[in-house]
């Protein structure tokens, strides 16, 4: 049987809705007084596996628990409880720039966003041609990266996380900035990725693209997983319900 790269089990995260502006406990023990707060779960006992080698599509509607749960397989949030458990080493791309310092050139940041990802000054050099090139923004790579348009920081972006070797890679609706041609070589790379065994985990509001890219789906929904299996059979689910509650 095929491995788990990814398990999730039981997993719950809650934030504070605070009720006043700028009602947060700083400022409540200032007053005097409680914070007025009441809690959010973003995501209820989430449970499933992610196989090795899979692409694997997280699909809901804005509000589901996707990218909060996102948050929580690369460590930048943690769960209130339950676990998450990985095979391997985790990259992610999750939001547009992110590692990036706006006053560094696009350079600078390659380095600066790969040793945050793990990887050293050597290992970036030999591999920085080949992120340059994937990227397209050789031309622009000694510029501020505060001048580059948001397809070129995803670009870059996305090119540095591929090329960490991760065995999990983990990516938000981001690629939908980038143009036909990028999405397309993205998708290449994704392929590559599977027949080496590696894993991918994405959100996306593409339903096309969860059918020609993901073997593999979860369906959350108010925080809570709906269902998960093939994803075929998840997004057939799922486009039901949107179109049931449509009319």
């Amino acid at each position: 049987m095929t491995q788990a790269a990814v398990v999730v089990d039981d997993v719950s995260k809650k934030f504070r809705l605070y009720k006043e502006k700028n009602d947060s406990l700083k400022t409540a023990l200032m007053r005097g007084r409680r914070s007025v707060h009441e809690d959010f779960w973003a995501l209820n006992d989430v449970s499933f596996e992610v196989p090795e080698g899979s692409t694997f599509g997280l699909v809901g509607r804005n509000g589901s628990g996707k990218s909060t749960l996102l948050k929580c397989l690369a460590k930048i949030l943690y769960p209130n409880s339950g676990s998450i458990t990985s095979r391997g080493k985790v990259a992610s791309l999750l939001e547009v720039g992110s590692g990036f310092h706006p006053e560094l050139s696009g350079r600078e940041n390659v380095y600066l966003n790969g040793s945050i990802l793990g990887m050293s000054r050597k290992d970036v050099a030999k591999k920085f041609d080949e992120i340059v090139d994937f990227s397209g923004v050789r031309k622009f790579i000694d510029q501020p990266v505060k001048n580059y348009s948001s397809g070129m920081y995803v670009r870059l972006g996305f090119s540095v996380a591929i090329n960490v070797d991760p065995d999990v890679l983990v990516v938000d609706e981001i690629l939908a900035v980038g143009d036909a041609a990028f999405q397309a070589k993205c998708k290449e790379k994704f392929v590559e990725f599977r027949k080496a065994g590696k894993t991918v985990i994405l959100v996306t509001h593409s339903m096309g693209n969860i059918r020609d890219m993901c073997d593999h789906a979860a369906w959350l929904d108010n925080g809570s997983l709906v269902q998960v299996g093939d994803a075929q059979s998840v997004i057939k689910a799922y486009t039901a319900d949107i179109d049931k509650g449509d009319r």
